[in-house]
């Protein structure tokens, strides 16, 4: 299988979000049914990396953290085409309106609300409900960062009773740790699910191309609806925010896998989500392929590193004169690969041994900041250099740009 990324990388996930009204045709959301789901009736034990244990049993973290948890519902404007994060849109290209529902984290007393980006995508108005019954009120769009599918949200907060749920640490959860998720699936108001951490430092693909790293995997199930609720650990802590989920190509449905931005990605940002505006990470303009044994066949001149395939056009890598390979040769394992390009081994003195690694040392920059790469060269005739370049770090875009796109 060919391991193509692009940094940040691309991936095929579904948004666990609710697109409605004009956008689809799937049944009657208007009245919401309380729904509580315990599969386990015994006080949640986490690991000794984890939150020590509160004693609390699902029902009772429901019980105390569900008026937290808000119903979100946005009035948006948009195209007619297709897409994974909005699974009921249609082909097409011609303006359409519609609704999109999803599930969001009162973080404070002074009406803020954490949330996806692609839940309040496109929104021409927002709204939120605190309860079943209780009327919405319109919320404002304070901060949005969509490379991390985050969104800020703000609601007046007079005749208000507001309940912050307690942010976590999403770094001290292990495989195996259990996790509660409460959210809207399907409209149907504050469902509790759950199950454990099945996996760490997930990486899965932003609405906009980008990609967002260190996620945590979770079994417990979610569906379209849950976006931007929280995942909980056994204190009724959120350690994550519920963005997307693996699907199995025949629908929209929880095949048990899900996965949620680490809360503490969210709590790193939120002091420039509440100033206002877009956020956007660093970004250098290449395409990678990973070099491993499954590459050993080549001959390459590294046995580890980032393999560039493409170099994006008016990017800090083009800019930098960095090189794309322009000898196409199919691989057993990889598929297509493009060799005679730089191989990418190093970012400023620390190894880089694939693609992946690549990605994760470039988001963890900022835009502006200037990296040394260092690069095995290619100069014919099986011979090769070692260089260091200096490359300025652009900021991205707002969306993946077409690596196809000719150089000028």
């Amino acid at each position: 299988m060919k391991r193509l990324f692009v940094i940040p990388l691309l991936s095929a996930l579904i948004g666990a979000g609710v697109v409605v009204g004009v956008l689809a045709a799937a049944g009657d959301h208007g009245k919401a049914e309380r729904v509580v789901t315990e599969v386990q009736s015994q006080p949640l034990a986490p690991s000794n990396a984890s939150q020590t244990s509160s004693g609390l049993t699902p029902h009772q973290i429901y019980e105390r953290d569900a008026p937290g948890v808000v119903y979100v519902k946005s009035t948006i404007v948009r195209k007619a085409e297709a897409s994974p994060f909005e699974p009921f849109g249609a082909g097409g290209g011609e303006t359409e309106t519609g609704e999109a529902t999803g599930s969001g984290i009162v973080i404070n007393g002074e009406g803020l609300i954490l949330t996806n980006w692609h839940v309040v995508r496109n929104a021409v108005k927002v709204n939120v409900s605190f309860s079943e019954h209780g009327a919405a009120v319109e919320a404002k769009v304070v901060g949005k960062n969509p490379s991390d599918d985050l969104a800020l949200l703000r609601v007046p907060t007079s005749g208000l009773s507001l309940h912050p749920l307690k942010l976590g640490d999403s770094g001290a959860m292990q495989v195996g740790d259990p996790v509660l998720a409460i959210g809207n699936p399907f409209g149907l108001a504050r469902t509790l699910t759950t199950g454990v951490v099945s996996a760490l430092q997930r990486q899965i693909t932003a609405p906009n191309g980008f990609t967002i790293s260190n996620v945590i995997q979770t079994d417990a199930p979610i569906n379209p609806g849950n976006s931007g609720g929280p995942l909980l650990n056994a204190a009724g802590e959120v350690i994550g925010i519920n963005s997307q989920i693996e699907t199995s190509g025949n629908g929209g449905g929880n095949i048990g896998i899900g996965f949620a931005i680490p809360i503490n990605t969210a709590k790193q940002q939120l002091p420039l989500l509440e100033k206002g505006g877009t956020i956007r990470g660093a970004y250098l303009g290449v395409t990678t392929t990973t070099v491993d044994g499954c590459l050993a066949a080549l001959n390459l001149p590294a046995k580890s590193g980032a393999l560039i395939q493409q170099v994006i056009a008016h990017t800090p890598a083009a800019k930098a004169g960095l090189h794309a390979g322009n000898i196409t040769v199919q691989t057993s394992c990889a598929g297509q690969v493009q060799i005679g390009g730089d191989i990418i081994v190093g970012v400023d003195g620390k190894p880089i041994s694939s693609s992946e690694a690549l990605g994760e040392a470039i988001v963890a920059k900022r835009p502006g900041d200037t990296v040394k790469l260092e690069i095995v060269r290619p100069t014919g005739e099986g011979k090769h250099e070692d260089k260091t370049i200096e490359v300025t770090l652009g900021q991205q875009p707002n969306s993946v740009p077409n690596p196809n796109t000719p150089e000028g």
